[in-house]
Formats: structure tokens, C-alpha cells, sequence
């Protein structure tokens, strides 16, 4: 079964991209889809049959060189089932919502090209790459799935490949990946150097021993494990675009909206914080690496956000919001509680991947214009994309109810993170900067509903008249998604960050306390643990097991479960018992944002405008992200670009053209008026020629024979 549901994807890929002449075009758009529909249901059998046990399942012999013997195999275990589920799913709603999105596409002419095979097959392949990345059991073939994604991210988002800004988007996407990629496979180099296996069981068992021993890096001695966690962080902040590499997020916005909800809701971006959660048991090892995760983290949910507050382009909005939720999930698992890093990314795929296709099909409805400027009224135009995108936007903004498990998806995940960035960070930098951002989140969040679908009609009345709901094929998938956004946080949150015996029967954790306890029953003990007020209840059962762990390293073996948390990680147990305050805190941000937002776009409308011409450096600061791309431009690409044109034009033109110009047209010439002349046509000059050939040959053998 798992193999069918890694496989499917590329056969449809396969299928579509070569076959469609002979199955025709929508016989390309039901395959693809229909075998992501079966993956789908396959990878809910396998997450809901689960049994927290790490499963593996061989699927053939890969690279075999000296000691490095890698076999293409399956990991399954509780982060893998979480993995497929989140991108079979998603995938197979983004292939159904393209059959309606991508029916008639302004970009192409239907008569002379069919386009939709192949869109549909880079949908696939791009799926089929990311269940490679989240099923692989070995380093190498992570990075082969590392790559696919990047290769089909490239040829998604240049999809539309006769704009310019398109065809920029998409090298700029594949060049900054090309720089976190190195440093993942410097990391990567280093693990094999260490370790001598890359295979996870091997690089975990031997993580305590990495942060023990010393390397030399760049004339500069490093703690081995930290070195490794920040060569692999790196990696991940490329892929999931935190700061200084999330450059290409923004632009990737050039290609077709599914692509946009696919590549922001479940693949490319979440691979990064799959990462870094994966190598648990290497982080725990690495205290100076998880400091650096957090604070880049947290850093990057209050960038992205505070750019998210004046962006016009409904796509832009969404994807700086991305940018901003996926630093909280590299603040969860930089304090150490990566159950909580996966449970936000389980949930953020949901409401994330509905807010992009409820953008496509406002867009769509809307004749493809993208600025919200020229929306508004348009609630009554498109009731269901309405309602989708206001659960959306409930969820990502955090509603539910403050001190209980009751709350659309994003708020029992988001508060989920933000209690343990408390815990973790002691109040710190992260904690503050993460409710901050919540505050902005829920401003523009409830800025882009209000200005798509409140207010009097803007822009063109041609387009609003003829505004239309989409078709069915993509409100279904709006539909499917809105459960998700409703459900999914309040159904799975004591598995992801409920007590610890729950937490670690879900991922597979030994519960060493259950032994410990010396025949007291696992859920006696449990209860008296909650029942105590001193808030140790959990801590205390968790140190009973924390020998046991640290015994298993010892012996060098790689522990148990899918994700790990080090016996002096409590931060789990800290934010269970963080401070009422700290609990609400979100919420009220999330009221504040919603408050201002609604004075702004509903009370008052004039009120932005007024504020962006009295505040002007700082809005153009913000609309032009803080000018990140300026900055390189200034840095990178212009040094690049004159380095390149000093070449061309003196390397390239002046040295080599020349000197081969030289050669063709100066000396060969020369040399072919010497040898002319001595062609005078008269015997006795080639006589004497040969005479003093000859005398010469003579005297050279008289010496050299002389000589011996």
C-alpha cells in the first residue's frame, strides 16, 4: 500500500505528460487526478491504522560505494503518516480544483496547444518528489526528493513561460534553493564524514557522540553538532523560505494559483520544518543550533507579517502570511517541542491551502485581476468562496474559545506554539514576537475579506457585473478543506500536544514511566500526575523515563519514535502550566487585529490612506519588503552581472576572440608569406636548401654520436 501511494503519483506524471495523445487531454486530467484521489485514501488508511511504530519497507538496492551502502526504502512512522496525509490530500484537491481553474487560461490558445496535460503532469511529478522527501529513510534519497521538488517547483511556477516576470520568478525560486541546498548537503557531507551512514537509525544513534567531538570548519573549530544542525537548518530555511532566503516566496506567486496553494500549503515550503523535526534526535544534541532555529523563526513570523499588512495582490497577502506561519513552526521546533512544529503545519495546510484556492477562485471569478483594490461587494457575487475563505480566515486568525480545546483549527495550534515559545524562551524574544505577529495576522487577514468582499464594488464595473461563482470542481475541494479548518486542531490536539503518554504513544515514544512506576497502572499514574497542582505532574512522569533514554544513547543506539525530546526537555510539560495570561495572549491580539482591521475597512475607509500619506517611509518600508530585493540587487546581482559582463566582453571578447583572431589573421599569415617566398621556382635554391640540410644533419649526428 505504501508503495502504491509513493509510486501512483509518478505513474500519472508519466501517463499525462507522455500518454495524452492517446488518452486525450481530459483523459490526462482524470488519471493524475483519480490516482491522487486513491493516494489520498491509501495514506488515511495508513495515518488512522497507525500503530506509532517505526515500520520499514525496502524497495530496492540505490547507491553501493565503499562503505556507503544506501537503500531506496520507507520509513514509515508517526511523521511520515502525518506527511502523507497532509500532501496526498491537499494534492488531490489541488488536481481537482485545476480541472475547473485551468479549463480556459488566457495565457495559452486552446486551438494551437494543449496545456493542461502537461500542467497537470508537473502537478504530479511535484507530489510524487515530496512523498520521496517525507517517506525516505536515508539522507541521499531525502535530497533526491529535496531536488525533484525544487525541479518541479521551477517548471510550476515558469509554467506561464511567455511572461517575463514568470519565467524571472522561477530562476529566482531554483537559484536561491541552489544556496540553502548547499549548505544541506555540506551538512550531509559532514553526517557521512562522522558517522560513515547516512541512514537516520545510524546518524541518531551517533548524535550524542557528535556533540562531543570537534571540527574544523573555515580555519575555526566547531562543536560537530551544532555545525551539522546549522549546514541542515540551512537547507531548510531555503526551502521554507525564512529570512534572508525567503526572497522567492513572493514571486512564486507568477505561476497558476493551484500551484500557489500546493507549493505554500503542502509541499515545498513544509519540507524545511519536516526537517528539521526528522533530525530531532541531532538538534536535541545541538543547544546553539535550536537557539539560532528559534530566533530566525521568530524573526521571520514578524517579518512577514508586518510586509503582509500593506500588500494589495490577494495572492501576495496569502503568501507572505505563509512566510509568517512558518516561522512559528520553526520557533515550536527550535524550543524543542517538535509534536507542536507538526501539529501547526498539519493544521496550517488546511486553512492555508483554502485561503489560496478561495484567492483563485475570487480571481477567477473576477476575470483574473489580483489587486483587492479593485474588488469589494463581492460577497453576494460568490457566496461559497465567501463562506470558505471566512473559515479560512477564522482559522489562520485564531478563533475559538480562550482556556478551552474548542476553536477552529489555527487556534489550538497557534496558542499551542506560542505556549511552548513561553516555555521555551522563558517569555523571550520569541514569545513576544510571535504574539505581535498573531495581532498582524488577524489584521491582514481580516483587511483582505473586508476589501474582497465588503464595501461598495471597485475597479472595472464591466468585471464586477460579470463576476460569477466558480464551478463546481473547485468549490468541492473548499468545501473538503473548510472541515479540515474547522476540525482538524480540535480532533487531534492531545496527540500533538496533550499529556505526555498521549504525545508519546502517538509518535511511537517509549513510555518508560509505565515500567518505572513498578506495577502502578499506566493510567493511575497518569491521573494522579494531572491531578496535581504544583504543575510537575507531567515533568515528574517524564523524568522516570529519562534514564532510560539517556541509557539507549550510552549504548549507541538510535531511540526510539519518530520525533525525540532529551531528558532535560521539559519545555512540553512548562507549557501545559505557562500562565493564564500567556494562554489569552493570543486571542486578544487576535481580537485587536480583527477591531482595527474592521475601523479601518468597514468604520472608516479613508482612514488607511490617511495613515499610509502621514506615515510614508514607513508604508513604502513595508510595500517594499523592506527592501530585501534591493539590497541583493545592490549586493549580489548587479557585482554578478558586471563581473559577468568584464568577462564577456574582455575576457570572452577581448583575450580569447583575440588571440584566436590573433593567430587566424596576423601570425599564420605571416608565416605564409616567409614560406612563399622561399617557394622561388628555381632548382638550384632547393638544391642548396638540401645541401644545407644535409650539412646541418651531419654536424647535429657528429656531436650527438660524439656525445655517447
Amino acid at each position: 500500500m505504501e508503495k502504491i501511494i509513493l509510486f501512483a503519483p509518478l505513474i500519472g506524471a508519466i501517463i499525462a505528460g507522455f500518454g495524452w495523445r492517446i488518452i486525450g487531454d481530459k483523459g490526462a486530467q482524470w488519471v493524475t487526478t483519480g490516482l491522487l484521489f486513491l493516494c489520498a485514501l491509501l495514506s488515511w488508511i495508513v495515518f488512522l491504522g497507525h500503530d506509532g511504530e517505526t515500520h520499514y519497507i525496502h524497495v530496492l538496492d540505490w547507491v553501493q560505494s565503499g562503505t556507503l551502502d544506501t537503500a531506496w526504502a520507507i520509513r514509515l512512522d508517526r511523521l511520515t503518516a502525518i506527511m502523507l496525509i497532509v500532501v496526498t490530500t491537499v494534492s488531490a484537491l489541488v488536481h481537482l480544483y485545476s480541472m475547473g481553474y485551468m479549463a480556459h487560461d488566457s495565457q495559452f490558445d486552446e486551438e494551437k496547444e494543449s496545456y493542461r496535460p502537461r500542467f497537470f503532469a508537473y502537478l504530479s511529478f511535484f507530489t510524487f518528489a515530496m512523498l520521496m522527501l517525507v517517506t525516505a529513510d536515508n539522507l541521499a534519497q531525502m535530497f533526491f526528493g529535496w531536488e525533484g521538488v525544487g525541479l518541479a517547483s521551477y517548471l510550476l511556477i515558469g509554467f506561464y513561460f511567455r511572461k517575463p516576470s514568470a519565467n524571472a520568478a522561477a530562476i529566482k525560486a531554483f537559484v536561491v534553493n541552489r544556496i540553502g541546498d548547499f549548505g544541506f548537503a555540506l551538512g550531509i557531507f559532514a553526517l557521512f564524514y562522522l558517522t560513515d551512514s547516512i541512514r537516520f537509525d545510524d546518524v541518531f544513534a551517533a548524535a550524542p557522540e557528535l556533540a562531543n567531538t570537534q571540527l574544523t570548519f573555515l580555519w575555526t573549530d566547531w562543536n560537530a553538532a551544532n555545525l551539522i544542525a546549522f549546514l541542515l537548518f540551512v537547507g531548510a530555511m531555503g526551502k521554507s523560505a525564512q529570512l534572508f532566503l525567503h526572497t522567492w516566496l513572493p514571486d512564486a506567486m507568477e505561476g497558476p494559483t493551484p500551484v500557489s496553494a500546493l507549493i505554500h500549503a503542502a509541499t515545498m515550503v513544509t519540507a524545511g520544518v519536516f526537517l528539521v523535526c526528522r533530525m530531532s534526535p541531532l538538534f536535541e544534541y545541538a543547544p546553539e543550533a535550536k537557539m539560532f532555529v528559534t530566533f530566525l523563526g521568530a524573526s521571520t513570523a514578524f517579518f512577514a507579517a508586518t510586509v503582509g499588512l500593506v500588500q494589495n495582490d490577494i495572492k501576495r497577502v496569502i503568501a507572505y502570511s505563509t512566510c509568517s506561519q512558518l516561522g512559528y513552526m520553526f520557533v515550536a521546533a527550535g524550543v524543542g517541542v517538535y509534536s507542536v512544529a507538526m501539529f501547526h503545519l498539519f493544521t496550517h495546510a488546511f486553512f492555508k491551502a483554502m485561503l489560496f484556492l478561495g484567492a483563485g477562485s475570487v480571481i477567477h471569478g473576477m476575470h483574473h485581476e489580483q489587486d483587492m483594490r479593485n474588488y469589494g461587494g463581492l460577497r453576494t457575487k460568490l457566496p461559497y468562496t465567501f463562506w470558505a475563505m471566512m473559515i479560512g480566515t477564522l482559522a489562520i486568525t485564531g478563533v475559538g474559545i480562550p482556556l478551552t480545546h474548542i476553536g477552529f483549527a489555527g487556534f489550538l495550534s497557534k496558542d499551542a506554539v506560542i505556549e511552548s515559545a513561553y516555555a521555551g524562551t522563558a517569555g523571550g524574544y520569541a514569545f513576544w514576537m510571535l504574539v505581535i505577529a498573531a495581532l498582524f495576522t488577524s489584521f491582514y487577514s481580516w483587511r483582505l475579506i473586508f476589501m474582497t468582499f465588503y464595501g461598495k464594488p471597485r475597479g472595472d464595473k464591466h468585471t464586477h457585473d460579470h463576476a460569477h461563482e466558480s464551478p463546481m470542481t473547485m468549490l468541492v475541494p473548499l468545501g473538503v478543506l473548510a472541515i479540515g479548518s474547522v476540525f482538524a486542531g480540535m480532533v487531534w490536539y492531545g496527540s500533538f500536544f496533550g499529556s505526555h503518554d498521549k504525545v508519546n504513544a502517538f509518535f511511537g515514544i517509549p513510555a518508560h514511566h509505565a515500567e518505572a512506576a513498578e506495577g502502578h497502572g499506566d493510567e493511575v499514574g497518569h491521573g494522579e500526575a494531572e491531578a496535581t497542582d504544583d504543575g510537575h505532574g507531567d515533568a515528574a512522569m517524564k523524568e522516570e523515563g529519562d534514564h532510560a533514554d539517556a541509557d539507549m544513547a550510552h549504548r549507541g543506539e538510535a531511540p526510539k519514535g519518530a520525533i525525540f525530546m532529551a531528558p532535560d526537555n521539559h519545555v512540553m510539560d512548562d507549557a501545559h502550566h505557562a500562565p493564564t495570561w500567556v494562554k489569552v495572549s493570543p486571542f486578544i491580539a487576535m481580537l485587536i487585529g480583527f477591531a482595527v482591521s474592521f475601523w479601518f475597512y468597514i468604520v472608516n475607509p479613508e482612514m488607511p490612506r490617511k495613515l499610509a500619506e502621514s506615515q510614508r517611509p514607513l508604508y513604502l518600508f513595508l510595500l517594499n519588503k523592506w527592501y530585501f530585493d534591493e539590497i541583493y540587487d545592490f549586493l549580489f546581482v548587479r557585482p554578478a552581472k558586471a563581473l559577468g559582463s568584464f568577462f564577456w566582453k574582455r575576457g570572452d571578447g577581448n583575450v580569447i576572440d583575440g588571440a584566436l583572431n590573433g593567430v587566424a589573421m596576423g601570425i599564420i599569415p605571416f608565416f605564409t608569406r616567409l614560406a612563399g617566398r622561399a617557394q622561388s621556382g628555381y632548382i638550384f635554391t632547393y638544391a642548396f636548401a638540401m645541401v644545407i640540410g644535409i650539412a646541418v644533419l651531419v654536424t647535429w649526428m657528429s656531436f650527438s654520436g660524439g656525445a655517447h
